[in-house]
């Protein structure tokens, strides 16, 4: 199958590739200037888009308990989650979150506060380990009784933040990276995620289940991976906020992997200032993750000195001057363009796109040797009976009708048949994927002096077709930063066909303050965030 073809058909890309968007997809495609804002919502949880400040605040003055908070999220899951719309965006609860919650209650007592995270409730990808309880299957039926050992690295850094571990939310199984035909957002443990917009439409992969949870107020935020768009699209689609940091920023250790090169764990947030929190909380040497080792002195624990609503001023912003197939999103991109104008920033348009896109089929096949070699390093030591990506494949084949009742593992089978990282076919993929991406990028920003480059994240969500899989078009900006490896944030930018539109701001290495300043600048302008509305369908 060509690259463009498996674009064309599958959200695989939100995890491996880049990832693709029509505009209505299955929609309607004669949408007008009425149809573009969503209905107005009449959810009344109480909790609803309330941040990690506000919770702190009303925490210290008395009005709530990280008991009180913990508890009233876990109901809104059991009403919003797995009754009424049943968005199915948690795989499982964490029966030490209570417990945990009473605990920084009495720290908070004593006056110890241990961050800006102490007491607040977190929901985890289910591809990051967990220990005690819970469990970490990446979605898959194969994995469906593996406790890890210990923590991953970033599970640590949260619990000595004081974070309440809620749970584990639903992802795309593998990360999406299973089949070229695969429906984004379901897995064979957990099921489909719905999006909390219009629930026949598709929440985008493969971190579905935590933008679907941040959206849908199901926690206050979330962390997600990615190795390409993974959590971007979540982002985009369910209008909310998400940041994949500089690979190597923060650790991969513990975590079910795709890429080497590409992988990396990242927030999801409501807005920009809580995702940036959350980065700065994430941040830190992991002596088991070599890639970390590279961010030595170059990681902050606070990225909040970047929110500043001036962010924009006086900044060079690159975007792609061709326009897109569908009217509505030009519209959107040229108001945001009107409004970081508004805001002091140049909008410096440029033709380098298609020179990135042409390296897609070699991170296609990049990812492919990596997968193999990553999975069966995690699986060889685990305590179950998977312990290779082999048996994986044995074990989907055995359990076809619940494991894979419509697409299939072919991406599973044709990493499978991939030599080893010694080979010359891998060193010649890394350096035409991974190195020309970052010589494209460099080279386009320091010839025309950009701050950051820019363009819409993804079109809005298409529908949900368990028969034929993802239908998604020509709307993407995920897989510049993704095959890089630098830093990529995307923000809210309006709506089309009542669905949500991300916009992107990436930049080089390590630049996360700069994309931080511009997408907070350009939130604060425009407050283009809304709170879904639960519809059923467009129609």
């Amino acid at each position: 199958m060509k690259r463009s073809d498996f674009l064309r058909n599958t959200t695989l890309a939100a995890a491996g590739i880049g990832t693709l968007l029509s505009t209505g997809c299955s929609g309607d495609n004669t949408a007008d200037e009425k149809k573009v804002t969503p209905a107005a919502s009449v959810d009344e949880f109480e909790l609803n888009e309330i941040t990690i400040t506000e919770l702190q605040q009303k925490m210290a003055a008395g009005k709530y308990t990280s008991e009180r908070v913990t508890n009233l999220y876990l109901q809104r899951i059991a009403q919003i989650d797995k009754a009424g719309p049943t968005l199915n965006a948690v795989i499982e609860l964490n029966q030490d979150a209570v417990a945990t919650a009473i605990q920084m209650d009495a720290e908070r007592k004593k006056g110890k506060i241990r961050s800006q995270l102490h007491g607040i409730p977190v929901l985890i990808k289910d591809n990051i380990d967990t220990a005690g309880k819970m469990k970490t299957t990446a979605g898959s039926l194969a994995l469906e009784n593996n406790i890890a050992a210990k923590d991953a690295f970033i599970i640590t850094k949260l619990k000595e933040a004081g974070a309440v571990i809620l749970g584990k939310t639903n992802l795309s199984e593998w990360a999406n990276f299973r089949s070229g035909k695969s429906c984004s957002g379901w897995s064979s443990r957990g099921g489909q995620t719905k999006s909390p917009y219009v629930l026949d439409h598709n929440p985008c992969g493969s971190s579905s289940g935590s933008g679907v949870a941040v959206s849908a107020n199901l926690c206050v935020v979330a962390i997600g991976t990615e190795t390409d768009g993974s959590i971007t699209c979540p982002a985009s689609v369910n209008g909310c906020v998400g940041i994949k940091p500089t690979v190597g920023l923060v650790s991969r250790s513990g975590i079910i992997p795709i890429s080497f090169t590409q992988d990396t764990a990242g927030p999801l947030a409501r807005t920009v200032q809580d995702a940036a929190i959350l980065l700065g909380l994430l941040t830190g040497i992991d002596t088991t993750d070599s890639k970390s080792k590279e961010s030595e002195g170059r990681y902050l624990t606070d990225y909040t000195k970047f929110l500043n609503t001036g962010g924009l001023k006086g900044k060079r912003i690159g975007i792609e001057k061709k326009k897109h197939e569908n009217q509505f999103l030009n519209l959107l991109l040229d108001h945001a363009k009107i409004l970081m104008k508004e805001q002091g920033a140049e909008i410096i348009e440029l033709d380098y796109l298609d020179k990135l896109n042409a390296l897609g089929e070699a991170e296609f096949e990049l990812l492919k040797f990596e997968f193999k070699d990553g999975l069966n390093k995690y699986l060889s030591q685990t305590n179950g009976n998977i312990r290779s990506l082999k048996d994986v494949i044995e074990f989907n084949k055995k359990n076809e009708d619940k494991v894979m009742p419509t697409f299939k593992q072919e991406l599973l089978e044709q990493s499978e048949a991939k030599a080893g990282l010694d080979s010359k076919e891998y060193s010649s993929l890394l350096e035409k994927s991974h190195k020309g991406a970052q010589r494209i990028i460099n080279e386009t920003m320091y010839q025309n002096k950009l701050d950051a480059l820019c363009g819409l994240t993804m079109g809005p969500a298409c529908s949900t077709d368990f028969i034929y899989g993802d239908r998604w078009g020509d709307v993407f900006l995920t897989s510049p930063a993704a095959m890089s490896g630098y830093p990529h944030i995307s923000v809210p930018c309006g709506f089309a066909y009542g669905l949500p539109v991300g916009l992107s701001f990436y930049s080089s290495a390590y630049r996360e303050g700069d994309i931080i300043a511009a997408a907070y600048a350009f939130e604060q302008a425009g407050k283009h965030r809304q709170i879904p509305a639960f519809k059923t369908s467009l129609l």
